[in-house]
């Protein structure tokens, strides 16, 4: 076996090995890495593929055929129920399956496209796709389709299965199946007639049975995604309607699903969501018949038990009544929406009447704004991380996924709960409860004998209560590996070998993603089980979830942050154990021969993870703490003499620039460039771009005030803290600082420079040191001057890089005596106390713009988009895919290939536009901004004083 996969590798390297670029990973820290998923099970791949179209697809296929390789498909990782891992050749498809084509009534999206993202391009109609699951922000339309995902408000009406217009599937032979294209369908037909047969033949026989299809019919009216989806060969007789429907849920076990197309369905305008808090589940139980009753009204309803409730008690955005709930008590999140306001208030009238007679513990109050709603739905949607933060310390998260009739919700839900006590968890409860949807999370220490135990009879006994009740073993996480054993004993031995057949006819050879929905093993939902180990506090919490990838910059270069916390898990566990085997020696050197590199140095530490994640776990502070845990005496004596004579550090630093112009003029910018560059490669040198800044000529000695407490009562007064980095650098041969003095001057804003401006450092560029060696942040200094210059706080302050700038605010959080700073970043400051002072003539052309991740995360990202939306008629650009530029700091100049794979899509997307301005906030970012796109980037400002003049007096 080994010879097989040695050689299929050797075929696949020709076309995903070049010199440019590396897609096949068979380093054992990358194999294991991507072997992480959302759920429960730890599976390590012998290789990881990323191929980028199609053709490499089915290459890939073919390949597996030849060489008997089984193959596992995955895209976005976030499914729950182990369907996604594979111990044999993992299949990755994200980067380069991002297409989407939208119209008003369709859209269609390749694999690898987020399905917020399909979402958004469906915006501009009033419409969106049916599927609305909770991960909908990070899980991919193939595989939303592929576990028949349904979600919040879908239910069973707006699912994949009822919203399927076409899809797009490479089948084991390699043969690209199109139902969208019929001469696609009809070739087919003709060069796949025994598959065709064998299908109709399958059909023919089901609807013989009549007792099988009112069983079929019986499951399906409710939420069922245990098995094939049998429902297909009663509810449609076509071929191309077979076909559309047979690939839904099928889990990646029947082809590669390419590209799918959906119709679009309604997006109301108006919603309306109330939170409803019972005494107990009883009384919810009433309340949610009253509200399935009447779900042509009602959208959405939400159960949440009383554990659930505590785990999210702290949250921010949830009501303080939180904190007066008891024992039992519970909650129903519930959403009406419609086109018109008076209509859905008319709705929301009538729901409560229907309700008045259950009694509730704060009442019925629907909410019509749109930020108390999202701050709730964000909350439900992030349940399942966030109850999982509560877990026992090396317990493994257990995520199950269930489904009653609505009479039999309450004792599906009482009988979870003795199962719970039974077997000694303490298990959390919530879920769709519209559709009768159960989700619960139990957290069993698999270590220990007794509870692996208890974790196998308590799946055995909750089988058998979902199938005495009628219910599904499986709802809309998909069948994966842990309910695979229990398939025929929901089905039936009849129902269940008509699922043997359909994963015979179009995978014969069972090389798609073998154990899963099909295993002959009846123990496989007990096994491979992820290992569980302590580690810092700050990443304990983490359950792989995956909530995190879409911001990280290093996604497509390196590792993701849940990535990057279960390597560093991993060789916590390995490290710990008192006796290794020699494979678990192995293992854990790999990991450790790979961790600076792929852990440490290509995480940008930018920390939008956290803005991600539903319990901001932030995983830039592994770096942080490596680099500070690793200084030596030297480097901290270095960082302390730097950090306080930063007058002298800023003037090395414009004598370093001066020197690269000099030898810029001598060798040329091209060959300085190229220069570094092998440099950089070989000794790991900083990079000469050719975008790199110029020498800071400004001067501050005849600026600088020499009485702070002068204020003129005629015109406001700000107090410009110009960064360090803008004092040595201008990325323009004017500097910044000219450009605020103007608009400063335009605007009678009288600006004052601090007296010792020129000593002055936000810290951000000693973070990795400054947690080890606190004294020698220069930050605490620079606040005692702000707090002097700025007359105790009553006047405002303005900062020039909006990465100094979060950094300040960030840091002011935790320290004392500050309270009073009133810290504006520029981009901010201008937008509202400057732009309505002046008039501007606006350009007529377009503007391309970035709002950097610290600004992003300060939550000040739109005022660089009023900015530019004030300064010209045309259109305002940007990229809201790219969150951070990975430029960094230092990294962009250690190592730019990070920075550019960052901003691949961000250059491909300006590629296709005519913009020619580009503006940031940040002059480091603007240096990458300006080799990706190979167009000049520089602040905001300069574009703002181009277009402005000061107010005349009529115009005021």
């Amino acid at each position: 076996m080994q010879a097989a996969y040695e050689n299929f590798k050797k075929e696949c390297k020709k076309f995903l090995l070049n010199a440019e670029e590396c897609r096949i990973y068979d380093d054992y820290l990358r194999r294991f890495a991507y072997g992480i998923d959302a759920s429960c099970y730890r599976y390590i791949p012998k290789l990881v593929l990323k191929p980028n179209n199609e053709e490499e697809v089915q290459k890939i296929i073919l390949l597996s055929k030849k060489f008997n390789i089984p193959l596992t498909f995955r895209a976005a990782g976030t499914s729950l129920s182990g369907q996604a891992c594979t111990n044999h050749v993992l299949v990755v498809c994200m980067k380069g399956w991002q297409r989407i084509e939208a119209n008003e009534n369709s859209l269609w999206c390749d694999c690898g496209v987020i399905a917020s993202q399909a979402n958004e391009a469906l915006k501009k109609f009033g419409k969106k796709i049916g599927p609305d699951p909770a991960t909908i922000n990070n899980a991919s339309i193939a595989g939303i389709f592929s576990n028949n995902s349904s979600g919040m408000c879908c239910g069973v009406k707006q699912n994949s299965y009822q919203t399927i217009k076409s899809v797009r599937v490479i089948l084991n032979d390699g043969f690209i199946l199109d139902t969208s294209d019929s001469e696609n369908l009809k070739e087919f037909i003709q060069t796949h007639q025994k598959l065709v047969d064998e299908l109709l033949s399958l059909r023919k026989e089901i609807l013989e049975d009549k007792e099988l299809c009112k069983e079929i019919e019986r499951k399906f009216r409710i939420k069922n995604t245990t098995g094939y989806g049998l429902n297909t060969f009663i509810d449609f007789s076509d071929i191309k309607d077979l076909l559309n429907h047979i690939f839904i849920g099928a889990e990646g076990t029947l082809g590669f699903v390419s590209r799918v197309e959906y119709y679009a369905v309604e997006d109301f305008k108006f919603k309306a969501c109330a939170l409803l808090f019972y005494e107990n589940l009883s009384l919810a139980s009433l309340a949610i018949k009253t509200l399935s009753k009447n779900d042509a009204l009602v959208s959405a309803a939400e159960i949440m038990d009383y554990a659930c409730l505590k785990a999210m008690s702290h949250m921010q955005g949830l009501p303080q009544i939180l904190q007066e709930l008891k024992e039992g008590n519970c909650c129903i999140l519930i959403q009406l929406e419609e086109n018109q306001k008076e209509l859905l208030k008319n709705n929301t009238a009538f729901i409560t009447k229907e309700l008045e007679n259950i009694p509730t513990l704060f009442g019925i109050n629907f909410s019509f704004d749109e930020q108390e709603q999202a701050s709730w739905w964000k909350i439900r949607k992030g349940l399942l991380p966030i109850s999982a933060a509560n877990k026992r310390p090396k317990s493994t998260v257990i995520t199950e996924d269930i489904c009653f009739e609505i009479d039999n919700f309450a004792r599906g839900i009482e009988g979870i709960t003795k199962l719970f006590e039974l077997y000694n968890f303490q298990g959390i409860i919530f879920g769709h409860a519209l559709s009768g949807n159960v989700h619960f999370i139990i957290t069993p220490l698999l270590d220990d004998a007794v509870e692996k135990e208890n974790f196998a009879k308590f799946m055995d006994a909750m089988v058998n209560l979902v199938l005495t009740l009628k219910g599904s073993t499986k709802a809309e996480h998909g069948t994966g590996r842990m309910m695979a054993p229990f398939i025929e004993q929901e089905w039936g031995e009849k129902a269940y070998k008509i699922n043997q057949r359909i994963k015979k006819i179009f995978d014969p050879q069972k090389l798609f993603n073998p154990d899963v929905i099909l295993c002959e093993d009846p123990q496989i939902h007990i096994k491979n089980l992820k290992p569980s180990h302590q580690i810092e506090d700050y990443l304990e919490a983490c359950m792989e979830c995956g909530f995190c990838e879409k911001v990280c910059p290093s996604k497509n270069f390196t590792l993701t942050p849940r990535q990057r916390i279960a390597v560093h898990r991993e060789i916590k566990r390995l490290q710990s154990l008192k006796e290794k085997s020699k494979e678990q020696e192995e293992e854990l050197e790999n990991l450790q021969k790979g961790y600076k590199y792929f852990v440490i140095d290509t995480c940008a530490t930018c920390s939008m993870c956290s803005t991600l994640c539903p319990i901001e776990i932030d995983t830039a502070k592994i770096a942080n703490s490596y680099y500070n845990n690793k200084a030596s005496k030297k480097e901290l004596f270095i960082a302390k003499t730097l950090s306080s004579h930063m007058d002298k550090t800023i003037n090395l630093a414009k004598f370093g620039m001066s020197m690269l112009d000099f030898g810029s003029k001598i060798l040329g910018q091209d060959r300085l460039e190229r220069l570094s560059f092998k440099l950089n490669q070989k000794f790991n040198t900083p990079v000469i771009l050719k975008t790199m800044p110029h020498k800071n000529s400004y001067t501050f000695k005849d600026k600088i005030s020499n009485s702070y407490f002068e204020k003129n009562e005629n015109s406001a007064s700000v107090v410009y803290f110009s960064s360090c980095l803008n004092r040595a650098f201008s990325t323009n041969k004017r500097p910044i600082q000219e450009v605020f003095e103007s608009l400063c001057l335009k605007a009678n804003i009288k600006l004052i420079y601090p007296k010792n401006i020129e000593k002055m450092c936000c810290g951000k560029a000693f973070k990795h040191y400054t947690q080890k060696e606190p004294s020698l942040n220069p930050l605490h200094f620079a606040l005692q001057e702000l707090l002097l210059c700025s007359c105790n706080g009553d006047i405002a302050i303005v900062c020039d890089h909006s990465a100094c700038s979060a950094e300040i605010l960030d840091k002011l959080k935790d320290l004392k005596g500050f309270e009073k700073l009133k810290i504006y970043d520029m981009s901010v400051f201008v937008k509202e106390f400057i732009l309505s002072k002046l008039d501007i003539k606006a350009l007529d052309e377009n503007i391309g713009i970035y709002s950097v991740c610290a600004a992003k995360k300060g939550g000040w990202a739109d005022s660089l988009v009023e900015l530019a939306q004030s300064c010209t008629k045309a259109k305002v650009y940007t990229h809201s895919g790219t969150y951070c530029c990975a430029f960094a700091g230092n990294k962009g100049f250690i190592n730019p290939q990070f920075n550019q794979n960052a901003l691949e899509d961000l250059k491909n997307h300006f590629k296709k536009l005519e913009v020619k301005k580009m503006y940031a906030s940040s002059s480091t970012c603007e240096l990458g901004l300006s080799v990706a796109t190979d167009k000049n980037w520089e602040h905001i400002i300069y574009l703002l004083d181009e277009v402005s003049s000061a107010k005349t007096i009529e115009n005021s």
